[in-house]
């Protein structure tokens, strides 16, 4: 590559070259290069527009947009200049030292100053839940936040439900499943409104009551969001006027989400197909845009919040309560693609370089901060994000936490291949989270699976972030061997899979194989990929037996011996997957596939009662909830981390 294209790439944070999953040293196209500075405003496509980016390139003597500081640190400034802290009072400082933590402002400058560390996690246990395939008698065609509350009060002793993402969608049909790829991570899913639960409807008379009622969608083998939204609408609709007045002025960011969500019911789901005047929210068009919609889709956000406060005041008393889950990234023609395209690289496309699953590399489809522009805003729509997230979270888990180091875009008209990452300032990324979370009193889980470099995993142990220990992929690859309970990571949440893993069932059945090899998914033949599980299977019932805990190969033995396992491993959380203890193979997604598999849109086959007394729930809780009573020494003799 060009030595000064290499210069300006490396002064803007865009890589050109990276290690890939096999750890070797791979080259950047300077095409690709170019095309991922050109998302940043960079112009690089000629030598001229190269010497002319390089030359604007300078050294600045002012102060950056963000100055972020760890609990303790100090910073000379050039003179004295006057700091307004977090609570409004002034100090005249030449240094900044002994600073408490949080928001402050230098003039133009924010300096945030963040926890070295979280407190440690609890050791505790508790459920991976796909909230969407739970159900009962009173939830309409998928589950619903009412389902969460019960399943919460039946759990026992668990310390924890892990969900999936509750992020709002753009509510107009067709309804997308993917919980990955959201309208907004800033508001929560109005799919997951239990009708039933909110007082309108408690204050609606018979009659209403009775035609809300028969709204209900049928019961089908696979849930049809667009149907469930449908009947949810219709009844909100007929509560309406039983609503009264809805307050626009304490929450200009939900006034302003509720107006995208009426501009969308009006001109469509993609804000990038709008008229050209309403395509900025800053607009005299979208400013002067009245419509009583803003008000009714402020008041569905606040009867979510109101049901997602109480579940969590049903987990008051577990040692870490709803761990809510964050996605890597958001649909770009959604409302937060609408809200925040300031803060927002135009075009980009975030996904992953090629490994040995994917070997043409991934392409989610979502959008992705400018690390330039969170830095001269003071990370403020970061910030705002985690903040009402926290609201409701006794935990978040980070999907793709290696996404606050470094991020792989895809430039416009490239295939997924054909991208580079770009750097984030991960002190700035994880400082803020950090302090999010502790005033939260949230514990922090990253999902730190696949190609990770050290320094990541290293900074999450410093920081007492949690990363993530799946069976599956805590082995010996030089070997194929498993490792033993006691080689697992202290700061971890262990599980058996994830949502795009096997089930434990499945993987047994080699449930994997058979559909991959159905759909055309396999990337050797299917004979390959049988004897690849057979020894799989064997090296995972070996390692069983070698613990002692496995005496037949029953499938419900073999999934108790396997949460047997994760309940001797030193990880602070341990988690049971409900598809695991109902012996589901089906996974809930299948990577890769589209229409093809039914990804995010399987129930679960036994309804919330049968589920919470299923005999093989309750002897797993009963093994993970020994972890409760028998680890408090093993507290106490706990070597540093």
């Amino acid at each position: 590559m060009d030595a000064k294209l290499e210069a300006l790439a490396k002064a803007h944070g865009v890589a050109t070259r990276y290690e890939n999953f096999q750890r070797r040293d791979t080259p950047i196209a300077p095409e690709s290069v170019v095309g991922v500075l050109g998302l940043l405003g960079v112009d690089a496509s000629t030598p001229a527009a190269v010497d002319a980016a390089l030359a604007g390139v300078t050294t600045s003597e002012g102060l950056p947009g963000t100055i972020v500081l760890r609990e303790g640190q100090s910073r000379k400034l050039p003179g004295p200049a006057e700091l307004v802290l977090e609570d409004g009072t002034t100090r005249t400082v030449d240094v900044l030292a002994d600073l408490p933590l949080g928001w402050h402002r230098l003039g133009e400058t924010t300096v945030v100053v963040v926890p070295v560390e979280l407190p440690r996690p609890p050791e505790t246990w508790g459920w991976m839940l796909q909230l969407y395939a739970l159900h009962s008698a009173d939830s309409w065609g998928m589950g619903d936040l009412g389902d969460l509350r019960s399943f919460v009060e039946r759990s026992g002793d668990a310390g924890l439900v892990l969900l999936n993402p509750l992020h709002a969608i753009t509510p107009v049909s067709p309804v997308p499943a993917s919980p990955y790829s959201p309208s907004s991570r800033r508001f929560a899913n109005p799919l997951y409104l239990r009708i039933s639960d909110t007082d309108e409807y408690r204050r609606a008379d018979q009659a209403v009551q009775d035609r809300i009622d028969a709204l209900r969608p049928a019961a089908s083998e696979l849930i049809d969001y667009t149907a469930v939204w449908a009947a949810k609408l219709a009844a909100l609709e007929l509560l309406w006027p039983l609503a009264g007045p809805v307050d626009l002025d304490t929450d200009p960011g939900l006034v302003d989400f509720a107006r995208f969500c009426a501009l969308a019911e009006q001109h469509g789901p993609d804000w990038r197909e709008w008229p050209e005047e309403l395509r900025h929210p800053s607009s005299p068009a979208v400013q002067n845009y009245r419509s009583d919609r803003i008000a009714f889709h402020a008041w569905v956000q606040r009867l979510v919040e109101q049901q997602l406060d109480a579940a969590r005041e049903a987990a008051a008393g577990m040692p870490v309560g709803i761990v809510h889950d964050l996605a890597v990234g958001i649909d770009p023609g959604g409302a937060d693609g609408w809200l925040l395209q300031d803060a927002l690289a135009p075009g980009v496309r975030a996904g992953a370089p090629p490994d040995a699953f994917n070997q043409l590399g991934q392409d989610w489809g979502l959008a992705a901060w400018r690390p330039d522009t969170l830095i001269r805003t003071g990370y403020a729509a970061y910030r705002d994000m985690l903040r009402r997230i926290f609201r409701h979270a006794g935990g978040l888990r980070v999907d793709h936490v290696a996404g606050l180091w470094r991020l792989w875009w895809v430039p416009p008209g490239m295939g997924p291949a054909q991208g580079t990452y770009v750097h984030y300032d991960p002190e700035a990324m994880l400082g803020i989270l950090a302090l999010e979370a502790q005033r939260a009193g949230a514990v922090v889980i990253g999902e730190d699976l696949g190609t990770v470099l050290p320094e990541m995993t290293e900074t999450l142990e410093r920081m007492n972030m949690l990363g993530s220990s799946v069976l599956w992929f805590t082995r010996d690859w030089d070997t194929g061997e498993f490792r033993p309970s006691a080689d697992y990571r202290r700061n971890a949440l262990a599980s058996i899979s994830t949502h795009d893993l096997p089930t434990a069932a499945g993987f047994l059945a080699g449930e994997q194989v058979e559909v991959r090899a159905e759909l055309g998914q396999l990337a050797g033949t299917v004979e390959q990929e049988w004897e690849t599980w057979r020894a799989d299977k064997k090296a995972l019932l070996e390692m069983l037996r070698g613990e002692g805990l496995l005496d037949s190969e029953e499938p419900a033995d073999v999934v108790l011996a396997m949460h047997a396992f994760l309940a001797r491993t030193p990880c602070r959380l341990v988690t049971a997957s409900l598809y695991d203890v109902l012996l589901e193979r089906r996974q809930p997604n299948l990577p890769g596939t589209f229409d093809e598999y039914p990804n995010w849109r399987i129930p679960l086959r036994a309804d919330l009662t049968e589920v919470t007394a299923d005999p093989l729930f309750r002897k797993v809780a009963e093994i993970l909830g020994k972890r409760n009573t028998e680890t408090v020494e093993a507290e106490v003799k706990e070597t540093p981390r």
